[in-house]
């Protein structure tokens, strides 16, 4: 694959001695989109940042492009599209104002073809003559949106780019995210909703304390860490787990009124095994009421993955 991006011995001290970034080492690939995870405080806003020329890194290299980013840095920004956190835009200037003005800030020749049509993709035209400060939160997300595309980047960075935005509107700039990626866009993003990361990212990196602690295939990580969880109702509570189901990943719980399995991983295993421990019990005369079984999300792996890093 053509990396796009190229991050070695990144690291961020700021004058008050805080270090916000570790020595990251991270490769993004074109056209993928990378989902870039971790608890408030990470360094995810602060990486970000160094690349996209808002932070000053103290030390490291970024080639974007295959370019230093440093020695190139107007002509390579030129390529690269950031949606903030924050809702940083003139309230009284029209949405359509706003979004030409940022395509004019790189350079690029007016295109009102373009221009409309990203925003209609964002559900944004009809309200297009509109002073941003009129909007609701999550039609100001979706202005945001279209300023870093109105330049049409080949890079795109998307800093917890649905967060206030209700699940509709949540849904529809998903889809707009997944054309931008067909178009060849690569996108790396950060988020709270895990399970957009799940539904959505080619790969996901977790970053903790300013370090990197595993860059992975999404597939691959949920099939490697992904567990099968059975929560398995008894008719008459067992006081121990019976030698006849020893060979299962088993505990009593609800006072010996309920059965805890986890096993298997993500490619589904773990569910045959469940059903032949359910033909086990029958077989042996444990009557059940109730079974109830949830596959381990990217959520429940990445709390697990802090909460392990941090013991």
């Amino acid at each position: 694959m053509e990396p796009i991006l190229e991050i070695s011995g990144l690291t961020k001290t700021y004058a008050g001695g805080f270090t916000a970034l570790q020595g990251v080492d991270l490769t993004i690939n074109k056209g993928e989109i990378f989902a870039l995870l971790g608890p408030n405080g990470a360094g995810k806003t602060t990486l970000i940042g160094a690349v996209c020329g808002l932070v000053r890194p103290s030390s490291g290299t970024m080639r974007v492009f295959g370019e230093d980013i440093t020695r190139n840095w107007r002509s390579l920004r030129a390529r690269i599209g950031l949606v903030p956190q924050e809702l940083a835009t003139d309230m009284f200037e029209t949405v359509l104002h706003t979004v030409n003005y940022s395509r004019g800030l790189f350079g690029l020749a007016p295109d009102p073809a373009r221009i409309e049509e990203i925003l209609r993709a964002l559900s944004l035209w009809d309200k297009r003559k509109a002073q941003i400060r009129a909007l609701s939160g999550g039609m100001k997300r979706r202005v945001l949106i279209a300023k870093a595309l109105a330049h049409e980047p080949d890079l795109l960075f998307l800093d917890e780019p649905t967060a206030g935005v209700d699940v509709e509107l949540r849904r529809d700039m998903w889809a707009q995210i997944a054309k931008l990626r067909d178009r060849g866009t690569t996108i790396i993003l950060t988020t709270h909703y895990i399970e957009e990361a799940e539904e959505m990212a080619d790969r996901v990196g977790i970053i903790q304390a300013g370090s990197i602690r595993m860059v992975e295939e999404t597939r691959s990580l949920m099939k490697r860490l992904g567990r099968t969880e059975a929560h398995i109702g008894l008719v008459t509570p067992l006081a121990c787990i019976p030698e006849v189901l020893a060979g299962y990943n088993l505990s009593l719980a609800q006072g010996g009124h309920e059965l805890l399995y986890r096993g298997g991983d993500g490619s589904g295993g773990g569910k045959a095994e469940v059903a032949q421990l359910t033909k086990d019990l029958v077989a042996n005369g444990i009557d059940y009421t109730s079974i109830d079984i949830r596959e381990s999300s990217l959520e429940d792996i990445f709390v697990d993955l802090l909460e392990g890093a941090a013991a």
